[in-house]
């Protein structure tokens, strides 16, 4: 060997062994978290006086006496966890004043023993989010006012999506030691064409799927500039995923870069086991983000005894029913209804506190040993 590399040899040496940046936890740093946890069951929380996103962070509708008591009602049944979504705008329109607000929310939840996932992006509902005094419900309406983050206009352009980076690291450098934050779930939903809703497609197909993907790939990249102490996920949806050969690109993306792996499904209890057992078998812990859809035929009695036994951890859509109007159903976008209906699609109390139907909350004091 030539002198000069010779001399090289020390400093190669300290080169070969720097860490690479830390991305995806392995499957054994993954199930070692898991252990250090209980089984979660929760619900997707929006205080019943929020219409969307936005109304439950900024300051002017900011409300911790509700929150404090609706969070009350969550933890009266057992429930331990619940999934709560943000909004990039609110990042731009006061980020301090956002981090403030969200150790206030995270403060109250904890003393209701409740953890708390964040979600930072949705691709559901209304593509054209604005900041400010948010919309009334448009009447007997499920989500009327829920609203894209990104809105449509950043989604589709490159270059305005790489300025939501401060935004993902800002939140998750703030809290990624938080032990009260349990996981962070980067995306809701990429890909959703809103077709329940609005009766036309905001983006062709495909294309929205393209943009999406997009955003996916940069959010876990961001994630992991950070890396925080809790797991990352991002959840499948819809498509096919009951073999690695049947999932679409979206699908396997998230599949394959999430620390644990999130789903949802909205049906019966067989088509529900038919989506989680495929997701079991990547020996990684599972979670169901969204569940609960009593007229579609996905019911509390039937399915949260099955997660238990699973030990996948179940986050039901819905708590207290209010301003997102989500005990009716999705064809309320299409059908029109002058009342309540008697069978509630989502949510599990009223207003007041009392259940929806008492059998439910009962089962879940039972199943968290409440």
């Amino acid at each position: 060997m030539k002198p000069r590399l010779t001399a090289l040899l020390p400093a190669l040496s300290c080169l070969l062994f720097l860490p690479a940046q830390a991305q995806q936890w392995s499957v054994e740093q993954a199930q070692e978290w898991a252990k250090t946890q209980p089984w979660r069951a929760g619900s997707n929380f929006t205080p019943s006086t929020a219409i969307n996103q936005l109304e439950m962070w900024q300051a002017d509708t900011f409300d911790p006496e509700t929150i404090d008591r609706e969070l009350g009602y969550a933890a009266s049944c057992g429930m331990n966890a619940a999934r709560v979504f943000l909004h990039d705008l609110l990042w731009e329109q006061d980020s301090e004043g956002l981090l403030k607000r969200m150790d206030q929310f995270l403060a109250i939840a904890d003393k209701h023993k409740v953890g708390i996932m964040f979600v930072l992006f949705d691709d559901v509902w209304d593509p054209s989010p604005k900041l400010g005094k948010q919309r009334d419900p448009r009447p007997h309406t499920h989500n009327s006012g829920w609203v894209q983050s990104p809105g449509k206009d950043v989604l589709v352009d490159a270059a305005k999506r790489k300025t939501l980076e401060p935004y993902v690291t800002g939140v998750l450098t703030r809290f990624k030691d938080d032990k009260r934050v349990i996981v962070w779930d980067l995306y809701n939903e990429p890909g959703n064409p809103n077709l329940s809703a609005y009766g036309k497609v905001e983006l062709p197909v495909e294309e929205k799927k393209k943009h999406s993907l997009e955003l996916v790939k940069l959010s876990f990249e961001w994630a992991w500039k950070v890396r925080p102490t809790q797991p990352i996920t991002v959840g499948v949806w819809t498509g096919d995923w009951s073999t690695k050969e049947k999932r679409d690109a979206l699908n396997a993306y998230q599949i394959d870069h999430s620390d644990i792996i999130s789903f949802h499904v909205y049906s019966d209890l067989e088509k529900t086991k038919s989506m989680t057992e495929p997701l079991l078998e990547y020996g990684r812990p599972v979670l169901c983000t969204e569940f609960l859809a009593r007229t579609a035929g996905s019911r509390l009695q039937d399915i949260l005894p099955y997660f238990k036994e699973k030990k996948v951890d179940s986050y039901q859509w819905g708590l207290v029913a209010g301003k997102t109007q989500t005990q009716y159903p999705w064809e309320s976008w299409k059908r029109d209804f002058t009342a309540e209906p008697e069978v509630w699609f989502h949510e599990l109390f009223h207003k007041d506190g009392k259940p929806y139907d008492k059998e439910e909350t009962d089962l879940y004091k039972k199943l968290t040993g409440k």
